[in-house]
């Protein structure tokens, strides 16, 4: 008989990797830079753009390390971003509109700020406006391995609330990618990838449970998707929501269905390879000869301001009205202070920013560079501030018995009912 979850390792277990995968991804960052700023710089660049072949899509041209990476390795993880989303959307924490209100307002807010504080002061500059969405993204793995650090001076509501937001925070950017940042479209491309998206939901319907129909399956849609001018890594999330999947409510995953069953087998590649890959991969800046005056040029000014500026006057701001005017309680025992740095936090964009910035401006990698370092600016200020804040914040009066009955409804429940608890506070 197949190995059910314990309650314990669905949750926590989630948490927990997503807490060390951020703290990889903060190291593959870090070790981006110093290799790009060293002797071995020119290696680095010349490895990463290093030409693989074969010519998969004439539009890009012969294949590279980075385009193997940024098209094809970020499809799996757009792929566990899409089988989260279903399965929080159907059977998890978002499943009922009183629990997804409040995140949604705030991750909606948190797009939007960044979005609007970009455009005042680069979107007035010729050529930048596309880059619009930069800044509009969290990175939850890096903002949950920021979390990590303090240990249980950060309340499990707010380990909730801010994966429930990212997870909608990636709803809006797959949406904007689809949008926004597609090619030319090749209309029989797209049709056969339809085509490969209706088989696959065929399947679903008659039955079929077997992963290895759907992977191959999988990989036709993201083929034909980058033969279509649609970025190939919305593929992953197509294909997510034609995953057969299981509900179970109020207890842990079903060892059974087959989206919890891939969900589980893709996250420790996708957390502990492809995430800090791609980081590793995009994040080596030469900032040796940068000056003040490119350091604040238009772009990354706006990037870094939407991302630290934007994200927690968004976040915060829309979190405290929600709470005033009654459309949500407040989250259950955080104080308003940990709820402003968990806003700050959000204002890490890194591994999403980066994948957007590179769209925004495809051929330019001179603007793409300057919105690294926007990126790499707003990311760094987020994350320091975010951690200072929690650190010193207040903890709430009845910290340690609502941490304590909080372990107990994931130990007994396998997931906790709702972040925000108006009673308890």
């Amino acid at each position: 008989m197949p190995h059910r979850p314990t309650p314990r390792s669905v949750l926590r277990a989630f948490l927990a990797s997503e807490s060390a995968g951020g703290m990889l991804l903060i190291v593959a960052a870090a070790l981006a830079m110093l290799v790009a700023n060293s002797s071995f710089g020119p290696a680095y660049h010349h490895a990463v753009h290093a030409v693989t072949g074969p010519v998969l899509a004439d539009a890009l041209g012969p294949m590279t390390v980075h385009l193997w990476i940024n098209d094809g390795l970020m499809a799996v993880f757009f792929l566990l971003v899409g089988l989260e989303i279903k399965r929080e959307f159907v059977d998890g924490r978002l499943a009922s509109w009183d629990r997804r209100r409040l995140p949604m307002i705030a991750a909606a807010a948190g797009m939007a700020v960044p979005a609007l504080l970009y455009t005042l002061l680069a979107g007035g500059t010729p050529g930048l406006a596309r880059g619009w969405a930069i800044p509009a993204a969290t990175d939850i793995a890096f903002a949950i391995g920021v979390l990590a650090l303090l240990g249980r001076r950060a309340p499990t509501s707010l380990k909730l609330f801010l994966v429930t937001v990212a997870i909608v925070d990636d709803m809006g950017a797959v949406a904007i990618i689809a949008l926004f940042y597609t090619a030319q479209i090749d209309l029989a491309a797209l049709a056969a990838a339809a085509a490969v998206l209706a088989v696959m939901a065929a399947c679903n319907r008659a039955g079929v449970r077997r992963l290895s129909v759907y992977v191959p399956l999988f990989g036709l849609l993201w083929y034909a998707m980058l033969l279509s001018g649609v970025h190939a890594t919305i593929a992953g999330v197509l294909a997510a929501t034609a995953i057969p999947f299981e509900r179970t409510p109020d207890a842990p995953d079903s060892a059974t269905s087959p989206l919890h069953r891939l969900e589980h087998a893709l996250h420790p590649w996708v957390a502990f390879a492809i995430v800090p890959l791609f980081g590793f991969a995009n994040a080596g800046v030469d900032i040796g000869g940068l000056t003040a005056a490119q350091i604040f040029s238009p772009l990354p000014l706006g990037i870094a301001a939407g991302l630290f500026l934007g994200k927690q006057v968004g976040i915060f701001g829309s979190v405290w009205l929600s709470v005033k005017l009654g459309i949500a309680g407040p989250l259950r025992g955080a104080t308003w202070w940990q709820v402003y740095g968990v806003a700050l936090l959000c204002g890490i964009g890194f591994t999403m920013s980066l994948f957007i910035g590179g769209l925004a401006f495809p051929g330019e990698p001179l603007l793409v560079e300057e919105a690294k370092i926007g990126i790499l600016m707003g990311s760094l200020a987020a994350a320091l501030a975010g951690f200072a804040v929690l650190r010193i914040a207040p903890l709430h009066p009845r910290h340690d018995a609502i941490e304590h009955e909080a372990r107990a409804e994931i130990d007994a429940d396998g997931d906790v009912r709702d972040t925000s608890d108006a009673a308890t506070n």
